[in-house]
């Protein structure tokens, strides 16, 4: 199994105010309970990935000088080890579009992933490899997509299924794409793998 964990910044008051008091104690207590049973040893294949996304509006920093960072000050302040840190880009969608819309930045932040598009991304985005799946067995193009009910399109199959897999012909077939989309290809590119180009 290998686990991917969420930790906003390797910094305290960043975690605490993103995430609540105490969460980023409970955060290195939980990372070190890992390190204790094996995950996050570079030797070892019990993998333990950390996942940044920024904390407003802005493109995540390069993700290979952001890890640097985060082994430095988790390493050798808190003696937490972990595999690699994927740096990924906040989509406008659900909460963070809500609070995108609230404080008036909305716009700016889908123009801010528009003007930051690299062509260069688009062969590697995640959905042009996977599908995500939601709790009925219905596919979309990705977990974004899934998000907002925009569900994988077939001439043949109105709402795709699970169980229609094995007949479906998915080489080709076009992707539901929406603004959302420019957060996967903006600068250094974003999946759920972590940065799609090295830009540090």
């Amino acid at each position: 199994v290998e686990v991917v964990a969420s930790l906003p910044c390797y910094l305290e008051d960043n975690v605490n105010r993103q995430r609540g008091k105490g969460v980023f104690d409970r955060s290195i207590a939980a990372l070190r309970s890992l390190n204790a049973l094996g995950y996050g040893d570079p030797a070892g294949d019990l993998y333990l990935n950390l996942v940044y996304n920024p904390q407003g509006p802005v493109l995540p920093p390069p993700q290979s000088s952001l890890e640097s960072d985060y082994r430095r000050v988790l390493g050798d302040g808190h003696g937490v080890r972990f595999n690699q840190l994927l740096a990924l880009a906040n989509l406008p969608i659900q909460r963070f579009g809500s609070t995108l819309l609230s404080h008036g930045q909305f716009d700016d932040y889908v123009s801010l992933l528009k003007q930051a598009h690299r062509d260069e991304n688009l062969d590697q985005v995640m959905c042009r490899s996977l599908l995500s799946v939601d709790w009925q067995g219905y596919l979309y193009d990705c977990d974004f997509n899934q998000m907002l009910g925009l569900g994988l399109q077939q001439t043949d199959k109105p709402r795709p299924h699970l169980r229609d897999l094995p007949r479906l012909a998915l080489a080709g077939n076009p992707i539901v794409v929406a603004d959302h989309c420019y957060g996967c290809t903006a600068g250094q590119g974003s999946s759920c793998g972590g940065a799609l180009q090295d830009a540090g």
